[in-house]
């Protein structure tokens, strides 16, 4: 597996990371314990080194789980999880109160079995608390040890800018994919200028791009996707064109919808480190052979030009999730 690092802060990782969220929430019913712990171990034996989670998925659950599967290679991998949210619930609302903060640092060390946490993100920005105040207190407990590097999800340019003049911000993981594209317009230019390194979230587009997913599709009664406005069947519907220009390009590099969106990815910036999450192992095999698909320029721009004639159907987000999203 390659290696790429987040930006300047030198934290180097697997080219490509394993989103670990739907092994334990989102997604329908948790994965079996055992099963995950073998899909984590499988990954890390594949060249995976860059595993994500955080205290709301479960809540608390999968930060159990990747304490437990990660343990006998612990100082060989790179652990990232979040704080932010009151209770560990986001449905609760933000919480990024320095003691939050602290109080959710101790927690997640014990859960995860170690002694720091490599990355440490906000989950989403609290327009309740300075993020001057928030950036403070992480830098507190990486002067501490406790914490290796900071990080931010969800966030907007001017946030970045205010964050990383305190503490310097390793990387912003935000959702990017063909399928949501608005990052290109001042994130990624933010990222750049300060030398952050950027992780994708849902660079699958939740599983739609991988061509699995039809306007006939339905999901378990759990899975947030019921509620996404972009995954109503009617969207679905509309939106199949995306997934068909994958498809015709998959078909010329041998190679599958879900490794030409990755690949995509990988071909945008040598610090974006994508993070698609999987329960199965042949997923995994698939996502971890996308960073041997090479796209050329001419493909890119095939690309382009073709995802420039799509217009996505629907919101990435139902009305209140995209109020925790920060400018």
């Amino acid at each position: 597996m390659q290696k790429r690092k987040l930006g300047n802060s030198g934290l180097e990782v697997s080219a490509l990371g394993l989103g670990c969220m739907g092994l334990s929430f989102g997604y329908g019913p948790a994965t079996d314990i055992q099963d995950a712990i073998k899909l984590l171990r499988i990954a890390f034996e594949r060249g995976i080194t860059f595993f994500d989670s955080a205290e709301a998925y479960g809540p608390y659950k999968n930060e159990e789980l990747l304490g437990e599967a990660l343990a006998p290679f612990r100082d060989q991998v790179v652990i990232a999880t979040k704080f932010g949210f009151e209770g560990a619930v986001p449905a609760k609302g933000t919480n990024s109160q320095p003691e939050n903060i602290r109080k959710v640092a101790e927690a997640s060390l014990k859960r995860l079995k170690t002694d720091r946490i490599d990355l440490f993100y906000q989950h989403r920005v609290d327009p309740n608390v300075p993020i001057e105040d928030v950036a403070g207190t992480v830098k507190d407990l990486i002067q501490e040890g406790k914490v290796k590097h900071f990080g931010m999800s969800e966030a907007g340019a001017a946030t970045i800018h205010k964050a990383h003049a305190v503490q310097p911000v390793a990387a912003l993981q935000s959702e990017y994919s063909l399928w949501w594209r608005e990052p290109e317009q001042e994130v990624i230019p933010t990222l750049e200028e300060l030398g952050i390194g950027f992780v994708p979230f849902s660079p699958l587009g939740k599983g739609f791009l991988t061509g699995a997913i039809d306007e006939n599709t339905t999901f378990d009664k759990t899975d947030f996707r019921n509620i996404v406005p972009r995954f109503t069947p009617e969207a679905r519907k509309a939106n199949q064109v995306m997934v068909d220009l994958m498809t015709s390009i998959a078909s010329q590099k041998n190679a599958t919808p879900a490794q030409i969106a990755l690949a995509w990815l990988l071909a945008q910036k040598p610090w974006i480190i994508p993070i698609p999450g999987t329960t199965k192992l042949h997923r995994l095999e698939e996502n971890i052979n996308a960073v041997n698909v090479v796209l050329t320029t001419d493909d890119l721009k095939s690309i382009e030009e073709a995802a420039a004639q799509i217009q996505i159907e629907g919101a990435r987000y139902p009305a209140h999730l995209q109020q925790m999203v920060s400018k």
